[in-house]
């Protein structure tokens, strides 16, 4: 018999193109859901998982939160959408905002984090008239095409041409040069290639899109310096990193200061809301400012989106509540226990990640750039993640994605993940599935 989630799925189907409104749900069973509660996802079968994917990040507090979804139903009971002005609860959720960003000076309010770097790249364009584009191989800065390509490239396309996406003319792809991340010769080598001619420097400051690149504070800095030396804008890509790893982000982490930031995802807590933050220097560049690069968007600043993210960052400050303390403990009780099940059984495996993130590399060695995850064991990584889906913890079954703890997960969530995992790895283990090794490349 089809099951519920199925017969759903086909409807969508029918109707939507592949069924899913981005490529990266489509995975299989299962196939549709039900709800969403905590640190819980039940498909329409009524089946439950703990959930570690938490819609690629955006869930920091659990879903369904009752002080997020409180919030945003009392501010929409009042005012929903007007379009021109501000209201106060832009106002309010910019000053939490450029309070807790160390480099920020100003900020605007996007939808997505797509928006948010293309507005950053307009804007380092528009202030340096530069054309070029430097990124990372491995780091994504989401669908706009001057920054997709080089993300999850295969051995043949790394660093070379390599675009997310038919439909991108090819001078938006020429226009971005692709660097190794913890590499300063990598981006030298680029400035001197091109001199003056380089507007910005993009990077996700932990290249979360490939997992959990770990960066070397000599490399962060030394990019600083070097985006300086040359008049580039650094830009840091904070739509995973910002608000999950600090109340200010991985900037408040590492002490280095970007000109521009981009946020998201985790900041609504599940509502549409991203922005970008920067120096009063390059954000008086913007048209309402008397600027000349445009800002403009319909939705930006909604007030369910700004109710969200009050709440939110208010449940992060709030030292009652200690969000960082919980999930850091949390996540470094899931990659002690991970790394210790796959040192018991002779598995090659490093199980890395940063606070509320956890990854598990199968590989020997050290983990530096993306070159170091050319060897990475990806038949054994989303093999694990798919088998973990089927003990019910819900992981992305896709090599090199990463799993997130949140506010609504226990000791108990862990242990039982842990002792799934018990079972999990020793099986494949048995059946050969470490064996494969991968030459250093």
């Amino acid at each position: 018999m089809t099951s519920v989630s199925r017969r759903l799925a086909e409807a969508a189907e029918r109707i939507i193109p592949g069924g899913v409104n981005s490529a990266t749900r489509s995975i299989g069973s299962p196939w549709a859901w039900k709800s969403a509660h905590g640190a819980t996802i039940t498909d329409m079968d009524g089946v439950a998982y703990t959930d570690y994917h938490a819609a690629f990040g955006a869930i920091l507090l659990g879903h369904t939160d009752e002080r997020v979804n409180d919030a945003v139903t009392r501010a929409i009971a009042d005012i929903d959408l007007v379009g021109l002005g501000t209201t106060e609860l832009e106002v309010q959720a910019a000053q939490l905002m450029v309070d807790a960003i160390p480099s920020a000076d100003m900020v605007i309010t996007t939808m997505s984090g797509s928006e948010a770097t293309f507005q950053a790249v307009r804007l380092a364009r528009g202030t340096t008239s530069r054309p070029y584009i430097l990124k990372f191989q491995g780091c994504f800065h989401g669908s706009y095409d001057a920054l997709a390509r080089n993300v999850i490239s295969t051995p043949d396309r790394a660093w070379r041409r390599d675009p997310n996406s038919s439909g991108i003319l090819d001078d938006a792809v020429d226009h971005t040069l692709i660097a190794e991340f913890n590499d300063l010769a990598s981006v030298e080598e680029l400035f001197a290639q091109y001199p003056d001619q380089i507007a910005a420097v993009i990077l996700e400051p932990v290249p979360h899109n490939v997992g959990a690149l770990l960066p070397e504070q000599s490399f962060l800095q030394g990019l600083r310096d070097i985006a300086r030396a040359h008049g580039s804008v650094l830009i840091f890509d904070e739509v995973i990193t910002g608000f999950r790893h600090a109340l200010g982000g991985y900037q408040e982490v590492c002490g280095v200061m970007p000109d521009l930031t981009t946020f998201g995802k985790a900041m609504g807590n599940g509502f549409p809301v991203a922005g970008l933050a920067g120096t009063a220097e390059l954000m008086t560049n913007f048209t309402p400012a008397g600027g000349s690069v445009m800002l403009a968007g319909t939705f930006n600043g909604n007030a369910a989106s700004m109710a969200a993210a009050i709440a939110t960052i208010t449940v992060l400050k709030d030292p009652a509540v200690d969000f960082y303390g919980h999930v850091y403990r949390l996540g470094d009780r899931m990659r002690t226990g991970l790394q210790a099940i796959a040192d018991e059984h002779g598995i090659a495996a490093r199980m890395t990640g940063l606070g509320s993130v956890f990854i598990p590399y199968f590989l020997d060695g050290e983990v530096r750039g993306y070159r170091d995850l050319l060897r990475n064991n990806d038949v054994a990584y989303a093999t694990f993640h798919r088998r973990m889906i089927d003990k019910g913890s819900f992981m992305y079954p896709m090599a090199l994605k990463r799993n997130h703890v949140s506010l609504a997960h226990t000791e108990a969530d862990i242990d039982r993940t842990l002792a799934q995992a018990a079972d999990v790895l020793p099986a494949m283990a048995r059946e050969g599935l470490f064996e494969t090794a991968k030459a250093a490349v």
